[in-house]
């Protein structure tokens, strides 16, 4: 239901007592900021229809100030995420995000809601899985509302056993994502034969994933040659799993034509699209064309927008250590880090008008491709019914727990066979 703006402020004051999580109201006791749970943010996605809640990867200030700019604009509820891997490349972190995004509402008086999620916890090695037990809980302490656990790196059995045991450290109340298969492009497509095994395999455990994430065709970056989101391959895996009712999530979406983008909204059970590589090419003032892919020009280098963005001496800065560290275009994303200092001490002006570049970019996502406009006072509608910070389950158990014990989930998982594609390094 869409309020109007009495309404809406009187609703949003009431949302703002009862619908932030625990560990928001202990970090931010007097905040303003309608932190709230990813699950919140997939149900208002569904109760609208065909709505796609963007998750702006906040790699750094200018794309997390714009992307909740652009929220607010149009009354959408939004996701800002960081994962694993952005975490040592971006000054922000998973330690961090939550506070960059409270302290931005409250500075910009936004009052859509928002979910901090920590995207890509990957998990390749038991080390791994030893390190998640007390890292997951203290991002969760820093503010995180929802998470993914992707173990989409290891055989199936594996990912399954590693998301069964590491959900144990994530809070009944939080968003909650799994995947299967690695994001690789053509290569090593997600099937509705694993992905049914990962979901029911949660399901006889009691875990009851807001989200899966799947190998559907896409590409972290912006990668030349890639096919894009393979739509029917989504639909399919999507049908396969209604009965335990998972939503899915979209990842890779910069290279993906609108076109494309609005039939993974019209045709599948997508509620979450990742937009990372697009948002901060466009902070940095790249020419970008609708598919959100950074344009090059015919010696092959990023086109930098004259007026937009960045400073020009800033930007011949970053290409300048770019080239000495050899880095590819699709390895720019680790310029974040080593220029925070010099971005975030450009004249008040530069600041601003990045921002609003990723604000109008985003705006029209939202508004033209996402379908979310007026999510916010869905949302918020639906943490008065509820009562609370904590929706509570939208999938009941309907698998036997004795068919999915560790013994049978290596023979169940050791049977399924697929092209698992090419090798290497798939992160975020």
């Amino acid at each position: 239901m869409t309020l109007n703006p009495s309404e809406y402020q009187k609703a949003f004051d009431e949302a703002l007592k009862i619908g932030r999580p625990p560990n928001i109201t202990a970090l931010f006791p007097n905040s303003r900021a309608l932190i709230v749970s990813g699950k919140y943010i997939d149900r208002a996605m569904l109760t609208k229809g065909s709505a796609i809640a963007m998750a702006a990867n906040g790699r750094n200030y200018f794309v997390i100030r714009g992307a909740l700019m652009a929220a607010q604009r149009a009354n959408a509820a939004i996701i800002i995420e960081i994962a694993k891997s952005e975490s040592g490349y971006c000054a922000i972190n998973y330690w961090n995000l939550a506070r960059y995004v409270d302290t931005l509402c409250n500075e910009m008086g936004i009052t859509v809601p928002v979910a901090v999620h920590a995207d890509h916890y990957g998990i390749k090695t038991q080390a791994d899985i030893e390190s998640a037990k007390t890292v997951i809980p203290s991002i969760f302490d820093a503010g995180i509302t929802s998470t993914s656990i992707d173990a989409s790196h290891m055989p199936d059995a594996d990912n399954l056993l590693a998301s069964i045991e590491l959900y144990k450290y994530v809070p009944g109340w939080a968003g909650f994502e799994t995947e299967v298969g690695e994001i690789k492009g053509a290569s090593g497509l997600s099937t509705p034969e694993e992905a049914l095994f990962l979901v029911q395999g949660l399901n006889a455990h009691g875990i009851f994933p807001d989200w899966i994430a799947l190998n559907n065709g896409t590409s972290h970056g912006i990668e030349s040659g890639s096919e894009g989101i393979q739509i029917e391959l989504t639909a399919d895996v999507h049908d396969a799993l209604k009965p335990y009712n998972v939503s899915g999530a979209q990842h890779g979406t910069s290279g993906n034509s609108t076109e494309k983008l609005v039939q993974i909204r019209e045709k599948t059970r997508t509620t979450k699209a990742n937009v990372a590589t697009a948002l901060q090419m466009l902070s940095w003032g790249l020419k970008v064309n609708d598919y959100g892919n950074a344009q090059l020009d015919e010696n092959g280098e990023f086109i930098k927008v004259e007026g937009e963005g960045v400073t020009e001496a800033a930007w011949q800065a970053l290409t300048a250590y770019a080239r000495e560290k050899g880095l590819k275009k699709g390895d720019y994303k680790k310029l974040n880090l080593p220029f925070e200092t010099l971005l975030m001490s450009q004249d008040k002006t530069i600041r601003e008008r990045m921002c609003r570049r990723v604000e109008d970019f985003t705006y029209d996502m939202l508004v033209n491709v996402f379908n979310c406009r007026d999510t916010a006072s869905i949302t918020v509608s639906a943490i008065l019914a509820a009562g609370g910070y904590d929706p509570g389950p939208r999938a009941e158990r309907i698998e036997n727990p004795d068919e999915w014990t560790p013994g049978k989930i290596r023979e169940k998982g050791g049977a399924i066979v697929r092209d698992r594609g090419e090798e290497g390094d798939f992160e975020d």
